[in-house]
């Protein structure tokens, strides 16, 4: 049995040796310098977090209206920017399984048959030569680079940061798509509240028309008391038709996200929807950490870290082992006979002596990769940290805002009842009931807003965060 030289091994086994390292800085997490907590928020006015415990990833449901819950799901099941983002992690996938094959050798075979014809005025022609000269041959092949320095290892480490970003990336769309859901339906349901109020505006100035027409009649009014009426009811018929408008487009963009372009929905009411639960006080800043995006955005910063590894391979020399095995004849019948077997074992090392630069260039283009890279997590953290701060700023001045509403309904209420009585009795123009309906009118559709605002906030807020807080967030 023939045997391999242990010189011809030294080599091999020299890069196997080696082939222990990885060239390139290891990952490590930087700091994120945020504050330990959010010092805007407030203990919870309504509910405590003893009461509700950590909010799940369908923070949605919390509305208890079935509507929106059919809404978010269809959205989640066909809404095309989320079905594109998929084949972008199922694209991903394939990557980070290519990337993971480079660990190991590919072997090919190959078979060929050829024939020729020697010429007799070749210098190489002996008489004794046959001129017709036959070559059967079948092999496996392999090529297999040896990773001495770590290079396939941190491209392999790219591309699974790279999928992880990708299906990041999918979560994010997720949860913007369902927050996008979410706000378009409150969106909605404040033009139902506003109908609402805008057709008992129209219907009680439609009534107040009838009495000032019959004053009129009866000499107790000026003429201008009913044009002053019937301007105010017109008023109130075109706000009515802009509300419709701006709801029926609501419901096209419902359609948009759900991918259903003949959603109709039925009339429903801003009111009866609940107030989510107020984050407890103390609110710990790490959960920002757990959003999507931010996610996202580290592991593109270790996709950039390890590709100042693969750069910095080109600095050092490529081992590749090669072998073959096979069977060689000159007839086919004897392919495989005895003594057609052939062999070839070999390792060889490509390093560059001179390249004008071209690797430094490619090390600084990697590092000033991972240098935006890093900017860009410290930047998601910061904006995710302002968005969470911003919400919890505004959920609590829209509580006292609303309750400052609720008050001026009340005494826009009572100043209207007290000005129809006026007019009645004649001790007051039209033009006080007038101002009366308009305060009143006006105050009820700042409170519907005040209302979809606080809600859509609590929207804003479990997008900021993610999908929710801990059950056990210090209180």
């Amino acid at each position: 049995m023939t045997s391999i030289p242990l010189v011809r091994l030294t080599p091999l086994a020299l890069a196997l040796a080696l082939s222990g390292c990885a060239i390139g800085p290891d990952y490590l997490r930087p700091s994120s310098l945020l504050p330990s907590v959010f010092s805007e928020a407030k203990p919870a006015d309504r509910v405590t977090i003893a009461q509700n415990p950590a909010i799940n990833a369908t923070w949605w449901k919390l509305f208890n209206d079935k509507t929106l819950d059919d809404l978010v799901d269809q959205a989640l099941q066909s809404n095309a920017s989320l079905r594109q983002a998929i084949a972008r992690v199922e694209q991903a996938e394939a990557v980070a399984r290519e990337a993971g094959a480079s660990f190991f050798p590919e072997i090919d075979g190959s078979a060929s048959t050829s024939q020729s014809k020697q010429s007799t005025k070749s210098a190489t022609y002996f008489p004794s030569m046959p001129r017709i000269l036959n070559s059967r041959a079948a092999a496996l092949t392999t090529s297999f680079e040896l990773d001495v320095w770590g290079r396939i290892r941190r491209a392999n480490e790219s591309a699974r940061a790279t999928l992880l970003a990708s299906q990041y990336s999918r979560d994010a769309i997720k949860l913007s798509v369902a927050g996008l859901v979410t706000d378009t339906y409150l969106t909605l349901r404040a033009y139902d509240a506003q109908l609402t109020i805008s057709s008992e505006t129209v219907s009680n100035r439609e009534e107040s028309l009838k009495l000032v027409r019959t004053r009129v009649d009866a000499g107790l009014a000026s003429p201008l008391d009913g044009y002053q009426a019937e301007g105010a009811l017109a008023v109130a018929q075109t706000q009515l038709a802009e509300q419709r408008r701006q709801r029926t487009l609501a419901e096209h963009q419902l359609a948009l996200l759900t991918g259903n372009p003949e959603l109709k929905i039925a009339a429903g009411d801003l009111k009866q929807l609940p107030l989510l639960p107020e984050p407890p006080a103390g609110l710990p800043s790490d959960l920002i950490e757990g959003r999507p995006d931010v996610r996202q955005a580290e592991q593109d910063l270790i996709a950039a870290n390890a590709g100042i590894g693969i750069a910095k391979a080109g600095y050092f020399p490529k081992f590749t082992l090669t072998g073959s095995v096979g069977s060689e004849s000159e007839a086919l019948s004897d392919l495989f006979s005895a003594g057609s077997n052939t062999w070839s074992l070999g390792i060889a090392a490509l390093m560059p002596i001179l390249d004008f630069g071209r690797t430094s260039a490619r090390v600084d283009q990697a590092k000033a990769v991972n240098q935006q890279s890093l900017i860009a997590w410290q930047n998601s953290l910061q904006t995710a940290y302002k968005e969470v701060r911003d919400a919890l700023v505004s959920l609590h001045e829209y509580g006292e805002e609303e309750r400052a509403q609720d008050i001026r309904i009340d005494r826009a209420e009572k100043a209207m009842a007290i000005s129809r009585l006026r007019y009645e009795a004649g001790h007051a123009g039209y033009l006080e009931v007038l101002d009366a309906q308009r305060t009143l009118n006006d105050a009820q559709l700042a409170a519907i807003a005040v209302r979809q605002a606080r809600l859509s906030t609590s929207v804003g807020l479990f997008k900021a965060l993610g999908g929710g807080w801990k059950a056990d967030a210090p209180a």
